[in-house]
């Protein structure tokens, strides 16, 4: 019998393994990223204070793209920039969550780099 490894323990694994090596700090703080099927999120988080600070996703009820493809997470990407700049963060270090930095996830980055926002 094959035991089929479980993707979302792997996920986890590499998350942890970035998050030892990346932290927030109020001048540069974390933009956090989680993608399920349907949807993505994304966050900026001071880790020195344990707070967020803006956070923007495709649940947002001012939100009106499909969170489950490439052109809905663009927009987020844009959202989070936009609220950052507003905050006056401008400078953000990027959290894949332990996801390939491939499709959605690149393109929420690429949205916030587009919208100002220094990755």
């Amino acid at each position: 019998m094959v035991n089929k490894a479980d993707k979302n323990v792997a996920r986890l694994r590499r998350h942890r393994r970035v998050r030892g090596k990346i932290s927030g700090t109020a001048e540069r703080p974390r933009l956090d990223v989680f993608r399920s099927a349907k949807h993505i999120y994304a966050q900026v988080i001071d880790d020195d204070k344990g707070v967020t600070l803006a956070s923007a996703s495709s649940m947002d009820k001012d939100f009106d793209a499909n969170g489950g493809n490439i052109e809905g997470a663009k927009k987020v990407g844009e959202a989070i920039a936009k609220k950052c700049l507003e905050k006056g963060i401008t400078e953000v270090v990027y959290d894949r969550g332990g996801f390939v930095y491939h499709g959605r996830v690149q393109a929420l980055a690429e949205g916030a780099r587009e919208a100002g926002l220094k990755l």
